[in-house]
């Protein structure tokens, strides 16, 4: 039960319960399978963290994502200064920020992972297309990584070795996950102006991003290879971080590569549809480790 999960925790105050509460309620509506996949496989006093980190994530993210650029830059100062403020005074008007900040002294690795956040937020709210690989990875450094971080550092080995090694394991999945988020989407990106596909690779394909072709069809084999590359070599995350978060891992790395499977199945039609993992597939794949890591607990 949720509540049982709030005890172990350690969250007893009864209006901070009730903020992580709708908290995992807005967690599960907008990220379903990823709520379930922390529900089942995370240990029970690190989740309500999880989910605090998501709904400041989705909350952010919402802010900074509508309108024109300046009222994207407006939206992004104010949330920035009120984040600030919740940090300063240990409290806040809204409840995602009084989460993040009981997180955060639960887990102080969160306060810098926001910081670098919400600077990475600047270059999100900026970009408009992507020139090359080299602005694609100076993006994906700034702000995806940071982004991913808010949640994975929750899950970071102490050992220095280990962690260095665990932030290299999260650097290459977010590079993966970011550049098939880019092909996934790339029909609604390219109508709202903001197409993440690097514009070399898309001329030097000659394709023609709004449309399917061939052209369009050997660009995304391109770029789902590249992204192939960097999935494999995340794998070396379920090795460094401790026995009981590896089957959360494991499902997450799975689950990426169905959206990568589902992305080269598209291929050119990718111009005008967007793409997912099969539903089905990624609730087998959670099933199978619910399954084997009961086994093992004992649960």
């Amino acid at each position: 039960m949720w509540k049982r999960v709030l005890d172990r925790a350690g969250i007893e105050e009864p209006q901070l319960r009730r903020d992580y509460t709708q908290q995992r309620r807005a967690v599960r509506r907008f990220a379903t399978a990823e709520y379930a996949a922390a529900r089942l496989l995370l240990p029970a006093p690190l989740v309500p963290h999880v989910v605090a980190a998501v709904a400041f994530m989705h909350d952010t993210d919402d802010r900074i994502d509508r309108g024109t650029w300046d009222d994207r830059t407006a939206a992004l100062t104010e949330w920035d200064g009120l984040v600030r403020k919740a940090f300063a005074e240990g409290d806040s008007e809204l409840p995602v920020l009084r989460c993040l900040v009981r997180t955060a002294e639960h887990h102080p690795d969160v306060r810098a992972s926001v910081e670098e956040f919400l600077k990475g937020c600047e270059r999100e709210v900026a970009w408009r297309t992507i020139a090359d690989e080299a602005e694609l990875e100076r993006y994906m450094e700034q702000y995806s990584l940071p982004a991913l971080m808010l949640t994975a550092c929750l899950l970071a080995p102490p050992d220095a070795a280990a962690r260095a090694a665990f932030i290299g394991g999260c650097h290459r999945l977010i590079r993966a996950m970011q550049r098939f988020d880019f092909l996934e989407d790339l029909s609604e990106d390219v109508r709202a102006g903001r197409p993440g596909v690097p514009a070399d690779a898309v001329a030097r394909h000659g394709a023609d991003l709004t449309r399917p072709s061939a052209e369009l069809g050997r660009l995304v084999v391109e770029q789902a290879d590249l992204a192939d590359t960097d999935l494999a070599a995340a794998a070396c995350l379920t090795d460094v971080v401790d026995p009981s978060y590896r089957p959360f891992l494991r499902t997450l790395i799975g689950v990426q590569r169905l959206r990568l499977d589902a992305v080269r199945h598209a291929g050119a039609s990718l111009a005008t549809r967007t793409s997912g993992p099969p539903a089905p597939a990624a609730a087998a794949l959670l099933l199978r480790e619910t399954v084997a890591r009961a086994r093992r607990t004992g649960h």
